[in-house]
């Protein structure tokens, strides 16, 4: 078939004309209205440059009649279908088409034109023609569009079925010693170290778990172009202590050993510091991972010129050539082998490019080949270089719990509530839990809660219809009302804010940031007399549903 589907000789026109006359003086009228000419000396040479490209054939009606074995009419059926490629033929008044101008009148764009000519009417022809192959060009061209959408498609329906099994094989991992560690507690061991081993690792489990949601769940504000930054002047060297010792415990299970390179000065740029901190933490893990056990990372970072840049430097797996200009494409893994021992669901080195771009940088990698290591390079926009002066430090009493006060959980999954309310009342305070809107406000009524820790998702009355209920009693005001929700997007934060919540958790809830409301309320809002005297174990109860 003609190769067709590049620009290469697409407009111009191919003559073979009568005699040799008729090509000089063709050549020269078509030159001098601006279109491109290549005169042909037989019928072969046309056939031969159609399969090249042209964007219009002006040959006499004689060469097709003395052409038996039909080479243009061969030429012209070895196209693409998108193809119909004009033919003028030139006639002799009162001659009868011989077969093979038939047979050209079967395949489409054919004009006769009869001599003489005149040369506006020639000059018209050809331009109609030309107007005719530019359609079909647009034509190849949205086809062309269209099948490399195709494609991108294919190629993503295949990265989407490669990240679900991703995420299958993820999810997997972390399930089975956390199911391995309830059988232990379930049949009651009494080795106390049991116990302990069993428990730190159902935490490390439900960390890797959290971790993988908070990706998923960044994944999902970067396509809906909902990441937000919470830019302020910050100092580079925090940001980088706060990432290595995120990664420290991934570091140490697997015995490497991190060198960080500070510069004399403080390189200070605007930058969003929990969004910074994640960038650097996610390339010291992404090192880690892909280094075998006692393996040397570095970690450095400086000015150069207006820049701040950041490296990180591994001995590990190093990437092969053809992968670094994917190494950061979302759900891209070097490792797709079946054991996929290094784990992961090959986002995080997609969000470092995306929220390095928001904050204004660059990011690349480099790397000899496998096994040779690899590194990472992070540039950002620095602010001006100034000296700092070293805030006076403060001496100030450090926040205290004072005893318990009283919460409700409203929460329809009971292991969720009672788990929870389990680990609250450690700390000496009156936990109680319902599953319902109405058992809520009936046990609110009752309980006089100083803190409604609320399920938005209840069945039947929802959470934000049992805060607004909240809200209209006599005590309404003085409660503490935190949503309990899976969703922690801004729009979500400030739908929960204007509903009269005060404070907005995501689940699995930080049992931490629930003692800091609750420190809050100790301090603030409850009078002395009103506290709760806890003894260490605290009371939790769950009165009837209604």
């Amino acid at each position: 078939m003609a190769d067709l589907d590049g620009p290469g000789c697409d407009t111009r026109v191919l003559l073979l004309a009568p005699t040799s006359r008729d090509a000089v003086h063709s050549h020269r009228l078509l030159t001098a209205a601006g279109l491109g000419v290549h005169v042909c000396k037989a019928l072969e040479d046309v056939c031969r440059e159609v399969r090249t490209g042209a964007g219009a054939v002006v040959v006499p009606e004689e060469v097709l009649l003395r052409d038996r074995s039909m080479t243009l009419v061969a030429a012209l059926r070895d196209q693409p279908r998108w193809s119909a490629l004009p033919v003028i033929v030139l006639t002799a008044a009162g001659r009868t088409p011989g077969q093979t101008v038939r047979t050209l009148l079967g395949l489409g764009e054919v004009s006769f034109l009869k001599r003489p000519i005149e040369v506006e009417v020639f000059l018209t022809a050809v331009r109609s023609a030309l107007r005719d192959r530019d359609r079909q060009y647009q034509v190849r061209d949205h086809l062309a569009e269209q099948a490399k959408g195709s494609q991108l498609l294919r190629d993503a329906d295949r990265r989407k079925d490669e990240f679900l099994a991703m995420l299958a094989h993820e999810l997997r991992n972390p399930l089975a010693p956390i199911r391995n560690s309830l059988a232990l507690l379930k049949f009651g061991s009494k080795n106390p170290e049991v116990v302990t081993r069993a428990s730190e690792m159902m935490d490390r489990q439900v960390q890797h778990l959290v971790r993988l949601v908070d990706d998923l769940l960044d994944v999902s504000r970067i396509n809906l172009g909902k990441v937000d930054l919470r830019l302020e002047e910050i100092d580079l060297g925090d940001i980088v202590a706060n990432a290595a010792e995120t990664a420290a415990p991934l570091m140490t299970a697997r015995k490497h050993r991190l060198t960080i390179n500070r510069p004399r000065r403080p390189v200070r740029l605007r930058a969003d510091p929990t969004r910074l901190a994640q960038v650097i933490g996610n390339l010291l893990n992404n090192a880690a991972k892909y280094t075998d056990e006692s393996g040397h990372i570095t970690l450095a970072f400086e000015r150069d010129g207006i820049e701040a840049v950041v490296r990180v430097r591994d001995t590990g797996a190093g990437i092969a050539a053809e992968m670094l200009p994917r190494v950061f494409d979302l759900f891209t893994q070097a490792d797709q082998t079946i054991d996929r021992a290094q784990g992961g669901l090959g986002v995080g080195l997609a969000l470092v490019r995306t929220l390095v771009g928001l904050h204004g940088g660059t990011v690349r990698a480099t790397s000899p080949g496998l096994g040779k290591g690899s590194e990472f390079f992070v540039h950002l926009p620095a602010l001006p270089e100034i000296r700092v002066a070293e805030p006076e430090a403060t001496a100030g009493p450090v926040p205290s719990r004072r005893p318990g006060c009283r919460i409700l959980i409203v929460d329809d999954s009971t292991d969720a509530a009672d788990s929870l309310a389990m680990i609250l009342g450690l700390g000496g305070d009156e936990v109680r839990t319902v599953a319902t809107g109405p058992a809520a406000l009936q046990t609110a009524a009752q309980f006089r809660p100083h803190l409604v820790l609320l399920d938005l998702g209840l069945p039947g009355m929802d959470g934000y219809e049992v805060a607004r209920r909240l809200r209209e009693t006599t005590a309404g005001n003085r409660i503490r009302i935190a949503a309990l929700t899976g969703y922690g997007q801004e729009e979500d934060r400030r739908r929960t804010q204007t509903a009269g919540f005060d404070h907005h958790l995501v689940k699995p809830a930080d049992p931490t940031a629930i003692e800091k409301i609750v420190a809050e309320i100790i301090a603030a809002q409850i009078p002395k007399s009103d506290v709760v005297v806890g003894t260490g174990s605290g009371v939790v109860t769950r009165p009837d549903i209604v």
